[in-house]
């Protein structure tokens, strides 16, 4: 098990904030990926499941492909496992060509869904199946599996078999297996989707942390955007086949690069507007949603001409009871319906036009009244950078 040198120390433990905020070899010219698809296309019939794509991942690096059903991600990374063959392009590990060799004899190994453990195999017994397919030693196979449960926190568990396990342990020991021959990249096809909200939210830290410790590279396969976000070092969001933008969480949320990520990952507000002016790095929009014009920042490389988009996430949203002063991002309504959370509550506010928008609060004050029901007028408000312009 790699611990890896020279990686950030706290308390005799690996600090895993340290370590993840200053890791960006994408950013680094001369970093080598270690896996690259090359003009990748996978056609099922007349259908291209994949259409020629380019993607880099890197050593070390928690990678999130993301997408609705159909998009395309799990038949890629199938495509890295060996279980599909590419039509076009080229599936690379390193500085191998990965097309002729098959599943077993590729240092990747995939969790499946369904866990896939063998019901009349003890826990032990199902952790060390690969590793006996590898014929090592019956000492290291076993010193093997005490360090792989440990690991996930199943020690004392060897003798159950699968029907005697929880659904989250089940889980670990699928997890297990697929470490246990210590592969170059995991892949996990969305391993966390049959477990409850709680269990599942805190596996998502402790995958997290597990890959840190291991210096493994992980590449998860989730239409679970929350579940992408808190993972994954980078995303790759795909539709109908195509890579729609890939980046960090942060990037993905706060600069879509398209109406169809900006609306696929989290709540958002797309606005129909065209340019009216542009001074001093902030542009005017005249839209149909808002009389009094709507404002955004933007950079020189943006072009306003024609049909564009603002995309304004629920929570950059200001709700007001009192008229705010008149001006641009300016909004008049009623509420139509609200949404508890919780942590937060979410307005759906009906414009004066028709349509609705979506603000939310967080609730970070307990409160005795709600101080804005239902039927309520209300106005919205945003700043101008908390816009996005949409091109496309």
């Amino acid at each position: 098990m790699d611990e890896g040198a020279d990686r950030p120390v706290t308390n005799g433990r690996l600090n895993i904030g340290a370590i993840r905020s200053g890791f960006a070899p994408w950013e680094d010219p001369a970093a080598k990926p270690l896996v690259r698809f090359e003009k990748v296309t996978k056609r099922f019939g007349p259908v291209a499941a994949v259409k020629a794509v380019d993607l880099s991942i890197y050593e070390r690096e928690f990678f999130a492909l993301l997408g609705p059903s159909g998009c395309g991600k799990t038949t890629l990374m199938r495509l890295l496992a060996g279980f599909e063959t590419p039509d076009e392009g080229r599936v690379l590990l390193g500085d191998n060509d990965l097309s002729d060799d098959p599943p077993h004899r590729r240092p990747v190994h995939l969790m499946f869904q369904s866990y896939a453990l063998f019901p009349h195999l003890t826990v032990a017994q199902n952790v060390a199946f690969g590793l006996k397919q590898q014929k090592l030693p019956k000492a290291e196979i076993a010193d093997r599996v005490s360090e792989m449960l440990s690991l996930v926190r199943l020690g004392g568990l060897e003798r159950r078999r699968p029907d005697q396990l929880s659904g989250g342990q089940k889980q670990r020991v699928a997890l297990a297996r697929a470490l246990a021959p210590r592969p170059k990249v995991l892949l996990l096809d969305e391993p966390l989707a049959a477990l409850d909200r709680k269990l599942r939210e805190e596996t998502q830290f402790e995958l997290m942390a597990l890959q840190q410790r291991l210096g493994m590279t992980f590449m998860i396969v989730t239409h679970d955007q929350d579940e992408a976000m808190v993972v994954a070092d980078r995303i790759a969001v795909m539709q109908a086949g195509e890579i729609a933008q890939v980046g960090r969480p942060t990037e993905i949320y706060e600069a879509p690069a398209s109406r169809y990520v900006a609306d696929f990952i989290g709540d958002v507000n797309l606005f129909e507007a065209v340019a009216t002016s542009v001074s001093g790095g902030q542009a005017l929009f005249a839209s149909p949603d808002c009389t009094g014009g709507l404002a955004a920042r933007i950079d020189g490389g943006v072009p306003l001409a024609g049909k564009l988009c603002l995309a304004v996430r629920p929570e950059k949203m200001v709700l007001h009871l009192d008229p705010p002063p008149e001006g641009p991002n300016r909004l008049a309504g009623k509420v139509a319906d609200i949404g508890y959370l919780g942590d937060w509550t979410t307005y759906v506010v009906e414009l004066e036009g028709g349509r609705t928008v979506r603000a939310a609060r967080a609730n970070s004050a307990r409160l005795v009244e709600r101080p804005v029901g239902w039927d309520d007028p209300v106005w919205l408000t945003f700043a101008p950078d908390a816009a996005v312009v949409l091109t496309r």
